[in-house]
């Protein structure tokens, strides 16, 4: 619960400082660790996956489902990529392609090796592309 406390008890009790005490600079870690190319990658499955669905279903009908799902694709790279450059300055920059081939990566479970990150990585893009080539290989064999 909450009560009430008078302003001479409040003054009596706080501690008050003659100077404003100086603050450090915040420093930030916007970082996802991995190397650019594994995401321009991952980018790559998804377009690729999306473009296919939109050649095996091109029809009028389709133009705006299309649309939004290229929205979504742009912009589910684009806001990470804008949030890793935000102020305060980022101090950390994105790890080398064979910086992360030697050191591989922490993650949650333990230490991964870049080819299994990369492979946890690509993984479900991958797949989102396979079952787009089997869902247009099915509507062309049916249809």
């Amino acid at each position: 619960m909450t009560q009430r406390v008078a302003r001479q008890s409040l003054a009596e009790k706080a501690i008050v400082h003659e100077a404003a005490a100086v603050r450090l600079p915040t420093t930030v870690n916007r970082n996802f660790e991995f190397p650019t190319s594994l995401y321009a990658a991952m980018a790559v499955l998804f377009i690729v996956a999306a473009g296919i669905m939109a050649f095996g279903f091109a029809a009028p009908g389709m133009v705006i489902p299309t649309g939004i799902i290229a929205v979504f694709i742009v912009m589910f790279f684009a806001v990470p990529t804008q949030w890793v450059r935000m102020k305060p300055e980022n101090p950390q920059s994105a790890m080398t392609w064979s910086c992360f081939r030697r050191e591989g990566i922490i993650t949650l479970y333990g230490h991964s090796t870049a080819g299994d990150a990369a492979i946890q990585v690509l993984l479900l893009p991958a797949i989102i592309l396979a079952w787009a080539i089997a869902v247009v290989t099915i509507a062309v064999i049916v249809g």
